[in-house]
């Protein structure tokens, strides 16, 4: 039994912590969600409870914070899981007066609170005393209110000028007092995979520390979500959310959400074809991420990025017949999916098999021209290290986690879909440097592969007379007021997971996107600092960061 297993074998269900006990007076009532029990704790004593749920209960993990305001109060949740078991969640709510909305904060018990509670106080209000670095983070420095505030005009428009802030397209400057230089990267560059700013810390070429500065594309994802109507409105935007081909995940992210909100079946049938369309999303995903990756590294353009760019497509080609799109799929509904496979669905079946069949000839090929690339190791073995104490820490997930030997998979330790009928493996590699988290990409895909094939075997063997596609869903969703649930799913790059507040109506109270590359970009600093400037750029493009996902 590998040390990962024994963990997982060794902690204890939720069921036999007694939570209750364990906080004792602390505990002020009980505000259960949907999935997960909830405490409500005074805002003073954030720091103990976190720390006891923590050390003495095994909820090491942050998955995400939820900042909201009611008519009299406001709210901050912390979601609190397990990586040893992610079944093992709580709610840990801290309200908050109006008229003085302060809380401690999380982030001396779990780091990855630091990021997560800028977003809090940047778009909601809510201010948290020893913050480690408490400014906005989505939005400049000068922008005033909090737009996610009840009393928050969204009809007045402001004029942000960069003569009242520090302006980020200023020259490189150098100290005369030491040897450090503080050098920008971006916002605009090719290496920092989106509108990205790094602003960094040189000693020599010796990077001292980093600040990744967020927010150029604050795309108001969460509030569009929160006036659509969770029946037919809100599953087009999850696919602009992680635009590079993960769409399917992204609306999964949100489907399981809704119908666990709702009480929603999804047929069997439907589940199979679900699984399918994500793993291929899987596929085309780490596509990408391996080919421009090689760009990175060492500048090779005209057979890595030319190959990865070629096996998308050939994945591409299959979403497109199956959804109807290439991009945006808004292929999912709750309750199933849109249609059927494509007739003829020989044709289907014979294309995707041919894809799969030359999968590991191709496999080898990248073997070939990049993991044994002697240009490539001297740039990403070693460098870039993360260690599993502080991806755990920093609330790292998907191969960004596993590359640092964290066994943690949501398709296997959450099941859903229709994983648990398939026979695949959780891959993980146990260095944690950048050479580590491209391996796990490359494994799995061909892990993908397999899931992928099963389901063809599956679907193939379907009696034609029971293809439901999709439950009887009613046509208004209206879940009961005042129920409240996070859901998450294996997205591409991690856990992406979604809080839903209900009110009653037929459109969410509060929508809140847990983005893993908001939780796995915050980890950089930790990765790169006593790296150089070339190591720098090969961990920015080793977390393989989507900035429409960060700034949401």
């Amino acid at each position: 039994m590998s040390s990962q297993e024994l963990e997982r074998a060794t902690v204890e269900p939720t069921a036999t912590v007694d939570i209750e006990a364990l906080l004792g007076d602390r505990l002020l009532a009980r505000d259960d969600h949907l999935n997960a029990p909830g405490v409500v704790v005074r805002p003073d004593e954030v720091q103990s409870t976190l720390a006891t749920l923590r050390d003495e209960a095994g909820f090491d993990y942050c998955a995400c914070v939820t900042a909201q305001e009611y008519e009299d109060r406001f709210e901050t949740i912390y979601h609190l899981r397990s990586y040893a078991d992610p079944t093992r969640e709580v709610s840990v709510v801290v309200p908050t007066p109006r008229a003085d909305p302060v809380s401690e904060s999380a982030a001396p018990v779990y780091r990855t609170a630091d990021w997560h509670e800028r977003e809090a106080y940047d778009l909601v209000g809510i201010e948290y005393e020893d913050h480690p670095d408490l400014r906005r983070i989505l939005l400049p420095e000068t922008w005033q209110g909090h737009p996610l505030g009840l009393e928050y005009d969204q009809e007045t428009s402001q004029v942000v000028t960069l003569s009242e802030h520090e302006n980020p397209i200023a020259g490189d400057v150098h100290d005369e007092e030491s040897d450090t230089m503080f050098l920008n990267i971006g916002p605009h560059h090719p290496s920092t995979h989106g509108v990205l700013h790094v602003k960094t810390v040189l000693d020599g070429e010796t990077v001292v520390d980093v600040d990744p500065d967020v927010g150029y594309i604050h795309r108001c994802e969460e509030q569009m979500c929160q006036q659509g109507t969770y029946r037919h409105q809100i599953m087009p935007y999850p696919d602009r959310w992680d635009w590079v081909s993960a769409g399917l995940l992204n609306e999964w992210a949100y489907a399981r959400a809704a119908e666990d909100l709702a009480d929603l079946e999804v047929p069997e049938y439907a589940q199979v074809v679900r699984t399918m369309g994500g793993e291929l999303s899987r596929l085309a995903s780490h596509f990408i991420a391996l080919g421009t990756y090689a760009l990175d590294v060492f500048g090779e353009f005209t057979a890595i990025f030319q190959y990865a760019i070629r096996d998308r497509e050939l994945v591409l080609e299959l979403l497109e017949d199956l959804t109807g799109s290439r991009m945006m799929f808004n292929y999912l509904r709750l309750g199933g999916v849109a249609w059927d496979l494509p007739e003829p669905r020989e044709e289907f079946f014979a294309k995707a098999r041919d894809v799969l069949d030359g999968l590991p000839a191709k496999i080898d090929e990248y073997h070939d021209l990049l993991v044994t690339n002697e240009v490539f190791q001297a740039r990403c073995v070693d460098t870039g290290v993360l260690e599993p104490d502080v991806a755990k820490q920093y609330g790292c997930t998907g191969p960004v986690a596993r590359g640092s030997g964290i066994d943690y998979d949501l398709r296997r330790d959450d099941p859903y879909g229709y994983y648990p009928e398939l026979e695949w493996d959780v891959v993980t590699e146990d260095r944690g440097d950048n050479y580590s988290r491209v391996l796990v990409r490359m494994r799995e895909i061909e892990e993908s592969a397999k899931i992928v094939e099963q389901c063809l075997d599956v679907l193939e063997e379907w009696p034609e007379d029971d293809r439901t596609i999709q439950s009887n869903v009613p046509r208004t969703l209206k879940p009961a007021a005042d129920a409240e649930i996070y859901r998450a799913v294996e997205a591409a790059k991690g856990e992406l997971g979604i809080y839903i507040r209900s009110d009653g109506t037929d459109t969410p109270a509060r929508f809140k996107i847990r983005s893993p590359c908001f939780s796995n970009l915050s980890a950089l600093p930790e990765i790169v600092r006593g790296e150089y400037v070339p190591d720098l750029i090969a961990a920015i493009g080793s977390l393989d960061t989507i900035m429409g996902e960060v700034d949401r």
